[in-house]
């Protein structure tokens, strides 16, 4: 990154540029960096990290790390963003702020939106899902969920030509499950794209509310996972993928209560318990 300050390269002095050169080459190590490693891996002293952060404009090494936040981009940014929200990271804090999390995703839940996702599921010939990075953990969630109810369920190649052979699989009939949530990536773009010729219809679970219409899948749902700049909760995606594995369920009645029964005898006499 490029950090911009409120004072010209040239008012720097030799020692301020070094801690400027450190930041702009190695952004997450500082993100994630105290005042004292700071210090010791420039050979430093702590004064003279305090002294430049007050030259860049900033109260302290705290607002330092603020506005380079701000400026920044990517999951150490993120993450170091959540960690000074509160001074003191508190596991408790935390956790009753992913209550907040599934407080909005309730909030913002479209009941039509939901039971669409639901009846697309249950009429599905084949379900194919995609998920990328942190979200291919939620599509194979989603996999192992629906598997069990004795749906057809392939999960999708993250990228590459390895997608396009899947996607080649999917037809009319068929249901694409993909995960887009701040923003839609390149593989998204193709799954929207081919289901316009392919015939398949898409379900997409995002955390944007506005999105362009080039962009939508044919039923969306919505999960909050925080601000711009906090680190991004799977809580409520997790939690709205259970949610919907029980409606599921419900929509099945006897045949769904048969899979799981049936999964349960064959568990029981090939691995009994003790």
């Amino acid at each position: 990154m490029e950090l911009c300050l409120a004072v010209s390269p040239g008012e720097l002095t030799r020692a301020e540029q070094k801690i400027l050169d450190y930041i702009n080459t190695n952004t997450d190590t500082f993100l994630l960096s105290s005042i004292g490693q700071l210090s010791q891996c420039l050979g430093l002293s702590d004064a003279t990290v305090s002294r430049f952060a007050r030259h860049a404009g900033c109260a302290d090494f705290k607002g330092l790390k603020n506005l380079v936040v701000e400026q920044a981009a990517g999951p150490a940014a993120k993450m170091a963003g959540t960690l000074s929200q509160d001074g003191v990271f508190s596991p408790t804090a935390w956790l009753e702020r992913q209550q907040l999390y599934l407080q909005k995703t309730a909030r913002q839940l479209d009941q039509r939106e939901f039971d669409r996702s639901a009846e697309a599921i249950i009429s599905a010939r084949r379900i194919f899902l995609h998920g990328k990075n942190a979200s291919a953990s939620l599509a194979r969630m989603l996999a192992f969920r629906l598997g069990r109810l004795g749906f057809s369920v392939s999960l999708l190649p993250s990228g590459g030509s390895e997608l396009l052979e899947g996607l080649l699989q999917a037809g009319e009939s068929d249901l694409v499950v993909m995960f887009s949530f701040s923003k839609l990536s390149r593989e998204g773009r193709v799954i929207l794209d081919h289901s316009k010729t392919a015939g398949y219809r898409t379900l997409a679970f995002v955390s944007r509310t506005c999105i362009p219409p080039d962009e939508q899948a044919d039923i969306s749902l919505f999960a909050y996972r925080g601000e711009e700049k906090e680190y991004h909760s799977m809580a409520a995606p997790t939690a709205l993928l259970d949610v919907l594995t029980v409606a599921v369920t419900g929509r099945l009645g006897q045949r769904g209560t048969d899979n799981l029964e049936r999964l349960h005898q064959l568990k029981t006499s090939y691995f009994p318990r003790g």
